[in-house]
């Protein structure tokens, strides 16, 4: 007697679509999980993590340190698999992609910002804006590159290495490369955590006017309670869960609720 095929797998769930009535989810999680280690040394930085990101909104993920904010952002983004559940981009579950597609969605739908800047160091700012595009052998929308590199005041400094800009003009390239190629979302993981209070609400203005006037999507991860009040979101996050938002946050807010950690 033959024996019977394996049931199938079962689909993945729908992706939810709706975060507040009207909007709907750029980005998100479902049940996703994430463990480090095994047996007594397990480590759960994500546990159960069910979340979505409204297009066009700017959403700050906040926590202390080790509460999963920033695996969460990086499982998001592609750059870190889950041990189980579901992370989305639009309508594609990561998990269903393969290396070479993967690596085509981070290059072409997402937009990447890092504390530590992460330009190419041989390469001029204009390179380093375009180097997204460079890599799939596409020139991009020159008006709107130009018009990226214009507002983040880039104009004179487009022939220069990054070791001969400042940190604040450096996070500048970085931010401009991310929207250079006018991705779906992008994830800054700390984006002005190397940067003097001054130059940090230059970017932050940045970003907050990129989704205003530009409708882009905006996921951050910060530990800053005035970077958060940037957002439209914030997000909190404590022991791999999430343990609770808010809607327009204010910087004062944010601070008597993590008091709420201490």
């Amino acid at each position: 007697m033959s024996t019977p095929a394996p049931p199938a797998p079962p689909a993945p769930p729908a992706a939810p679509t709706t975060v507040v009535p009207g909007g709907t989810a750029a980005a998100g999680s479902i049940d996703a999980r994430k463990t480090y280690g095994i047996g007594d040394s397990q480590v759960h930085a994500l546990d159960g993590v069910s979340v979505s990101f409204e297009t066009g909104k700017f959403t700050a993920i906040m926590g202390p340190s080790g509460s999963g904010k920033s695996t969460l952002l990086h499982c998001l983004a592609g750059l870190d698999t889950l041990t189980s559940g579901a992370t989305f981009i639009g309508d594609t579950y990561l998990a269903s992609l393969d290396d070479k597609a993967l690596t085509e969605l981070r290059r072409t739908r997402v937009g990447f910002i890092f504390q530590a800047f992460n330009l190419i160091p041989t390469l001029t700012a204009e390179e380093n804006i375009k180097l997204p595009m460079m890599l799939g052998g596409d020139t991009g929308d020159k008006e709107w590159i130009d018009h990226v590199i214009t507002t983040v005041g880039m104009g004179d400094r487009l022939k220069h290495r990054p070791s001969e800009l400042s940190g604040g003009q450096q996070q500048r390239v970085a931010v401009a490369r991310a929207l250079a190629s006018r991705p779906q979302i992008i994830f800054a993981d700390e984006p002005t955590g190397n940067l003097d209070s001054v130059t940090g609400a230059e970017i932050l203005s940045f970003m907050r006017n990129a989704v205003r006037d530009f409708g882009q999507t905006i996921v951050m991860v910060t530990h800053d309670p005035i970077a958060a009040s940037y957002a439209d979101r914030v997000v909190f996050v404590g022991d791999g869960r999430v343990t609770g938002e808010m809607i327009d946050p204010t910087t004062d807010q944010v601070i008597d609720h993590l008091r709420n950690w201490d």
